[in-house]
C-alpha cells in the first residue's frame, strides 16, 4: 500500500555508519534508521548472535519459558532501575502495554474512565490507540473516532497538568497517568527545563498518578544514559523502550516497577512473536556491545563533539534559530520548512531527516568516529549554507 513516501534511492549493505545503494554510492548515515541501529550497521556481534540463534530456534511461543527472554529481561530491568518487563514488537505496542497498565491501575482505584495526561507535538505510535496519545493532528486525521481516555497539554508546562488536577475536579479524578517523552523527538527534538520531569513525577506522586516515559527513542544510550530519565534524580513507574533495542531486529519493551509491575496478569496481555529467542538473543547482543565498548559515555563525548562543531559551523548562518542536542540526539532548527535539505544531502552522500517541517534530526549510530561526526558536521553545515544561499 502507498503509506511511504519513499525517497528514489535502495540499499543494498551496510558497514557501520555507512551504507552503499544497488548502484554502489557510498553514504553516511547520520539518521540510523530513525534511531534504530544504534551500533550502525551489519555490527558483527548482532550479526553473529542473529546467525547463531536462527539455527538453534527462533520460535516457541510464550507458552512456555524462554531463556534468553530472562535474562535480557534482567539485563533490561538492571539498566533501567525497573522490576519486571512485557516484550513486544515495537515501540507501539510497548506504549499499548504502558496504556493498559494505566488503564488498570485505574480500575484498581474505582475510575470507570481512567484519562492519562499526554503532551502536545508527541508522538507515541500509530495504532488507534498509541495515534490518539500522539499530540499530532495531521497522522490522526481520516482515523476518528479516537480513543477517549486522553487529555492533552502543552509540553514542558508543569502548570498546565497542575491547572488540569486543580481545576477539573471530576477529570481530575479521572487521570490515571502521564505518558511523555524526555525528549521529543518526532515534535523537534524539544528538550525539557531541568524540572520538568521532577515536577511530573511530583504531580505524579501527588494524585497517585502513574509516570510513564516514552523512551523509545531516547533510550538505550542515545542521550549519554542508558534512559534519557537518568539525566535526573527522578525515577518512573513505567518506561517503554524500542527502536534501539534489537538494532534493526523488531523488539519492543515495557517495563515497570512497584505496583505497575503487578497490575499485567497471565490473561490480560499478550504477544505472539513478543520476546522470542531471535529477538532477544539480538537484543542481548546490543546490550553487550554497549558495555564493552562504553557506547552511553562515548554518546555523550559525541552528541557534545557535533553540538560545538555545529554551532561554530552555522554560526554566522541567518536561517538557524536553534541547534539543540541531548546526547546524540541532534536538531537544527531552521527559520522556514526545509524538507528539500534531504534530497540535497543525500545527493552528497549524507542520510539527514527533518521533522516538524523545519528541524534537520540528527541520529548517528552510537559508534561513529571522531572523523565521521566531523564529516556530518561538514555536511549539514554545507547543505544549510547552500539553502541559505539560494534562498537569499
Amino acid at each position: 500500500m502507498n503509506t511511504y513516501g519513499r525517497q528514489p534511492v535502495t540499499f543494498e549493505r551496510g558497514a557501520g555508519a555507512w551504507l552503499w545503494d544497488t548502484h554502489n554510492n557510498k553514504y553516511l548515515d547520520a539518521f540510523s534508521g530513525v534511531a534504530v541501529c544504534g551500533l550502525g550497521h551489519a555490527h558483527p556481534a548482532v550479526t553473529a548472535a542473529i546467525c547463531q540463534q536462527a539455527g538453534r530456534l527462533v520460535h516457541t511461543s510464550n507458552h512456555f519459558g524462554i531463556a534468553l527472554q530472562e535474562e535480557l529481561g534482567a539485563q533490561l530491568t538492571r539498566a533501567a532501575g525497573m522490576d519486571k518487563v512485557f516484550f513486544g514488537n515495537s515501540g507501539a505496542e510497548a506504549n499499548e502495554a504502558a496504556i493498559k497498565i494505566a488503564r488498570l491501575h485505574g480500575q484498581r482505584r474505582g475510575i470507570a474512565t481512567p484519562t492519562i495526561i499526554v503532551a502536545e507535538n508527541s508522538f507515541h505510535g500509530r495504532t488507534l490507540a498509541t495515534l490518539t496519545a500522539t499530540g499530532n493532528r495531521k497522522i490522526q486525521a481520516g482515523f476518528e473516532p479516537l480513543v477517549q481516555g486522553f487529555v492533552r497539554v502543552p509540553y514542558n508546562d508543569l502548570e498546565a497538568m497542575r491547572t488540569v488536577a486543580r481545576n477539573s475536579a471530576n477529570l481530575a479524578q479521572g487521570i490515571v497517568a502521564v505518558l511523555v517523552e524526555p525528549v521529543q523527538g518526532e515534535g523537534g527534538v524539544h528538550i525539557p527545563g531541568d524540572d520538568y520531569l521532577a515536577g511530573v513525577r511530583a504531580l505524579c506522586d501527588e494524585f497517585d498518578w502513574l509516570m510513564m516515559l516514552d523512551e523509545i527513542q531516547t533510550g538505550m544510550g542515545r542521550t549519554g544514559r542508558w534512559f534519557a530519565y537518568q539525566h535526573t534524580n527522578v525515577i518512573p513507574d513505567v518506561i517503554t523502550v524500542a527502536k534501539a533495542l534489537g538494532n534493526g531486529v523488531p523488539i519492543g519493551a515495557c517495563l515497570a516497577r512497584g505496583t505497575a509491575a503487578e497490575l499485567l496478569q497471565p490473561g490480560s496481555h499478550g504477544s505472539t512473536f513478543g520476546g522470542n529467542p531471535l529477538a532477544c538473543a539480538a537484543a542481548l547482543a546490543v546490550i553487550t556491545t554497549i558495555e564493552q565498548e562504553k557506547l552511553v559515555a562515548r554518546a555523550a563525548a559525541l552528541g557534545e563533539r557535533l553540538l560545538a562543531g555545529l554551532n561554530h559551523a552555522l554560526r554566522d548562518c541567518k536561517l538557524v534559530t536553534a541547534i539543540r542536542s541531548k546526547g546524540l540526539m541532534i536538531g537544527v532548527e531552521l527559520d522556514r520548512p526545509c524538507a528539500a535539505l534531504i534530497h540535497t544531502a543525500r545527493a552528497r552522500g549524507l542520510l539527514i531527516n527533518v521533522t516538524a517541517e523545519r528541524v534537520i534530526r540528527l541520529l548517528p549510530p552510537l559508534n561513529i568516529s571522531d572523523a565521521e561526526a566531523d564529516l556530518i558536521i561538514e555536511g549539514v553545515a554545507a547543505v544549510v549554507r547552500d539553502f541559505a544561499h539560494s534562498d537569499a
